[in-house]
């Protein structure tokens, strides 16, 4: 068998209003003074208050970070920081969408450790130690409190991430209750963006590509297929909204250790150039990209085809890559999502910049099945548009 590493945080609880009883769960792992890091719209609904004050019946005390926006910005990371180093924490908290939880992590790494950002960009290049983390996910869909990884904007649109098993959280905090106000968009957009995790991680050509992850991603297609549907058009139904937190979390922890590839690389531009939410702008180009791969992939992607849409199993295990593309085209649209890159306000002219663009992800194109060339960017581009 190849060797594998699988890393993974050592405590996940799933539970419906675990976020109401977070402290009984936490303990006094984070100490005496805790960083929340969320962003400004879920403090105005006030999701983080039950976790706020049950941390506070202990005696805690909480600074409130509630400044992330989408595709979070360096500066935004810096005043996070900023914020931890004035209240003197001995904790963070990251409670929201992927975005939150990619500032969490970076804030409690450099909070931890006081290293450069610029020395910990890359894989494996983060020194630590960090602070004792927490992350509980408001989205099904990033898998981000299981994963290595953390993606931050810097400058105008470039996306650079930090991916070390440093940033693994100690605990991952699943509460189905935190999802069920999520609108039907969004459900949809994280809904597939957990899907391609699992996806692109069963069929990534990483040399830790390991049957831990592949396992993984086929449970997770099939609780996902199963329920995004539901989740979408019925969104208060816990059944659908624990199995998409779920799913998300196994996906994640599916790419956390098999890497994710050309659908991400190309999907970084249109959400860095483009301001496109990171979801949507991976189910704009994946079917392009899957046909792409299909002369490397086809088998994976016929394997785990029927684990996604179960009527696929009926189909002959040539066509059945295919047809996988085709119902996750099919699926885009029963969602009511866009499904061309220019229903997104992408002039066609834009799309030779995405293709160089994309083509400085190189630390996702080399999981890529087949090989990309910047005209083959382009050529993905051009289909998807």
């Amino acid at each position: 068998m190849t060797p594998f590493a699988f890393h993974t945080p050592p405590s996940i609880v799933f539970r419906d209003g675990a976020a109401r009883t977070l402290a009984e769960i936490v303990g006094a792992r984070l100490g005496p003074r805790i960083l929340l890091v969320t962003d400004p719209g879920l403090r105005r609904l006030g999701l983080c208050d039950p976790a706020i004050a049950s941390i506070k019946t202990c005696g805690i005390a909480v600074t409130i970070f509630a400044e992330v926006e989408a595709d979070p910005s360096e500066a935004t990371l810096e005043r996070a920081v900023a914020a931890g180093q004035e209240a003197g924490v001995t904790g963070v908290i990251g409670m929201g969408g992927g975005s939150s939880l990619d500032i969490a992590k970076l804030a409690a790494l450099l909070l931890g450790s006081n290293e450069a950002l610029e020395e910990a960009w890359g894989v494996a290049n983060a020194k630590g130690p960090r602070l004792p983390l927490v992350l509980v996910p408001t989205t099904a869909g990033t898998g981000s409190e299981v994963t290595p990884i953390s993606i931050i904007t810097v400058g105008e649109n470039e996306k650079r991430g930090v991916s070390s098993p440093l940033i693994i959280p100690d605990i991952a905090v699943l509460d189905p209750d935190l999802t069920l106000g999520l609108p039907p968009q969004i459900t949809a957009a994280t809904g597939i963006d957990a899907m391609v995790h699992a996806i692109e991680a069963y069929a990534s050509a990483s040399p830790n590509n390991n049957p831990l992850s592949r396992n993984l991603a086929r449970e997770a297609l099939r609780l996902l297929g199963a329920h995004i549907e539901t989740a979408v058009k019925e969104g208060g139904d816990r059944t659908a909204r624990g199995a998409m937190l779920l799913g998300s979390m196994l996906a994640g922890q599916a790419f956390a250790n098999s890497p994710v590839a050309a659908v991400h690389a190309l999907a970084y531009p249109i959400g860095g150039i483009f301001h496109v939410p990171h979801g949507l702008s991976n189910a704009l180009v994946l079917p392009a990209v899957l046909r792409f791969n299909m002369r490397e992939a086809a088998a994976s992607y016929g394997e785990i085809a029927a684990d996604a849409f179960p009527h696929l199993d009926e189909i002959g295990t040539q066509a059945r890559g295919e047809a996988f593309a085709e119902a996750l085209e099919a699926l885009r649209e029963r969602l009511g999502m866009p499904t061309r890159l220019r229903d997104v306000d992408i002039p066609r002219d834009a799309l030779p910049r995405m293709a160089s663009e994309a083509m400085k992800q190189t630390r996702l194109l080399v999981n890529n099945p087949r090989a990309v060339t910047q005209s083959d960017a382009l050529a993905i581009y051009e289909e998807a548009w």
